[in-house]
């Protein structure tokens, strides 16, 4: 007879990436993993293969729940600078308040774990890196076409100055900044990309 599950993987899956998402990989325990998803170690190792194997699969359903449709609305947007500082403002607002307030990102978290050079692993955070920044560079070359940006302004290093500034937000959060604050500087940092700044500045 075929091994029946009496558990929902994918409510096991979602457990145990919230568990990653807010303690990193490192420090959350094999106990931990099966306090957070209710499973028993025989079936957490038949189901998932083990608790780098959980992580990895928790990872990759943050990149398809949280991840890729953030950047799938930067990149069909269409209005330039006016959707990246939305972007960010999305951003600061689930970093700074509601349920998952002072957790960061679990990409940008998984870039500082312990597991971060596991090859697996290297691979999914530079897919998201890249996929991000073609969002940016895509948002910025519509800025650039609709006049938006300041001359001499490089899309390709803009594109990844935004990105690092992103991982920022994240990081900065993770340790307790405020949304005020976070968000002058975001403010500022696309006010130096925009035509309006270089004019006044000529």
């Amino acid at each position: 007879m075929p091994d029946i599950k009496h558990f929902d993987p994918d409510n096991a899956l979602e457990r145990a990436e919230r568990l990653f998402w807010q303690h990193g990989a490192a420090k959350a325990s094999i106990q931990a993993v099966t306090v957070a998803t209710g499973l028993n170690r025989s079936s957490l190792y038949a189901t998932f293969g083990g608790k780098r194997e959980l992580y990895l699969a928790a990872l990759r359903r943050y990149v398809h729940h949280r991840a890729r449709p953030a950047q799938r609305w930067l990149t069909e947007d269409g209005r330039g600078l006016p959707a990246i500082r939305e972007f960010f403002s999305a951003l600061i607002t689930a970093r700074c308040s509601g349920e998952h307030a002072g957790w960061g990102c679990m990409l940008v978290n998984a870039h500082t774990d312990a597991d971060h050079t596991d090859p697996e692993i290297r691979t999914l955070l530079d897919e998201h890196h890249r996929q991000l920044r073609d969002a940016m560079h895509g948002a910025l070359q519509i800025a650039r076409e609709q006049g938006q940006l300041a001359p001499g302004v490089s899309v390709e290093a803009a594109a990844e100055g935004l990105v690092l500034l992103a991982y920022g937000v994240n990081v900065r959060s993770r340790n307790g900044a405020d949304a005020d604050s976070l968000l002058s500087t975001v403010t500022a940092t696309l006010g130096l990309l925009g035509a309006q700044h270089a004019a006044e500045r000529d």
